[in-house]
């Protein structure tokens, strides 16, 4: 079978297109012939060496979303047949309720090898069944950005509602989904970016409301003033410390700040945390159990994830070039067919 490898880290020029022999089952485990993967940022990161203190080790798979076809089950498999289609989840082991030490260490495409493969093993408890209506492409945009963002808006304390709104920074993965999620609950939707033309394009996916930062800079001034002075309930924040601080002044008075994204540098001041009794919420993207709660929401209201652009197996490199330009809108998928 052929694989991608990092033999190092450093460049997109390091990602290795190389052979192993496809591997077998063992007990409870799955073979799936992989049909599609999706980029995320945190991909690129690990690419490039700027990933975590350690890295990555070396040879390692990139990637840690995908989708394709089981063909082949080890013994005592019982939660999947033959010709199903499925996704990995991004942490292999977490499968439900808060996460705790040991689930980062399963993670795919860092802590272990993730899909960028013709083939991958999976343990039988790694893998969700995809939606029926999306295709391998669709289904590959899920495990990380997609979970990641139902988990901002939906698996803490207070989860998103009819009339509930939402700032949503930029229009990446994360992003879109959270567009997405947001307008099937019946939120108000507030999306942010430095391009009219992707704004046009979120406000035709549903967006309530966009705002050129480049052309407002102090765009949590804009947020407030679309609320009538009283701020959004939440925030997707992709950008980190660097915008951070308008993210928590574009915030109601205990509203939730979800912080997901590290784009941007800078420290972060609590003061402002303390004085509007914001929430904030670190999100590691999500557990299994929160996979299939947002799939049979996705199924409900027959979302369809935003594709920018589609790349071949052997144009892997491409399309992280690609991500990097940061001219997409919604996910960078590559297809393995």
């Amino acid at each position: 079978m052929r694989l991608y490898t990092l033999p190092k880290t450093g460049a997109i020029s390091d990602l290795t297109l190389t052979e192993r022999d496809t591997p077998r089952p063992a007990r409870g485990q799955v073979l799936v012939r992989m049909r599609a993967a999706s980029l995320n940022y945190r991909d690129l990161m690990i690419v490039t060496g700027r990933y975590g203190r350690g890295g990555v080790a070396p040879d390692r798979v990139p990637l840690s979303d995908g989708a394709g076809e089981v063909v082949e089950l080890g013994e005592g498999v019982t939660r999947f047949d033959v010709g199903d289609r499925v996704a990995g989840i991004f942490m292999q082991n977490w499968l439900g309720g808060e996460v705790n030490d040991s689930h980062p260490g399963s993670a795919l495409g860092g802590a272990v090898d993730g899909v960028l493969s013709e083939y991958v093993l999976f343990d039988q408890q790694g893998l969700v069944a995809l939606p029926e209506h999306l295709s391998y492409e669709e289904g590959a945009t899920l495990p990380c950005a997609a979970v990641t963002a139902w988990n901002a808006l939906y698996a803490g304390k207070s989860p998103l509602k009819a009339g509930d709104s939402v700032l949503l920074l930029g229009t990446g993965g994360v992003s879109m989904f959270g567009l997405q999620f947001a307008r099937a609950a019946g939120a108000h939707a507030i999306q942010t970016s430095s391009s009219d033309d992707k704004l046009a394009r979120v406000r035709e996916l549903g967006a309530d409301d966009t705002i050129n930062y480049r052309q407002t800079p102090e765009w949590q001034d804009e947020v407030q003033r679309l609320t009538d002075g009283r701020g959004v309930d939440y925030v997707v924040e992709v950008g980190g410390a660097g915008t951070l601080p308008r993210s928590i002044d574009s915030a109601r008075l205990g509203g939730q700040v979800n912080l997901i994204g590290v784009l941007t540098g800078g420290e972060i001041n609590p003061t402002a945390i303390m004085r509007k009794s914001v929430l904030m919420r670190g999100i590691f993207v999500g557990s299994r159990e929160m996979f299939e709660q947002m799939n049979r929401a996705i199924t409900q209201h027959k979302i369809k994830p935003v594709i920018d652009r589609t790349f071949a197996f052997d144009d892997a490199r491409a399309a992280f070039e690609h991500l990097e330009s940061q001219q997409h809108l919604g996910k960078v998928v590559i297809t393995l067919d």
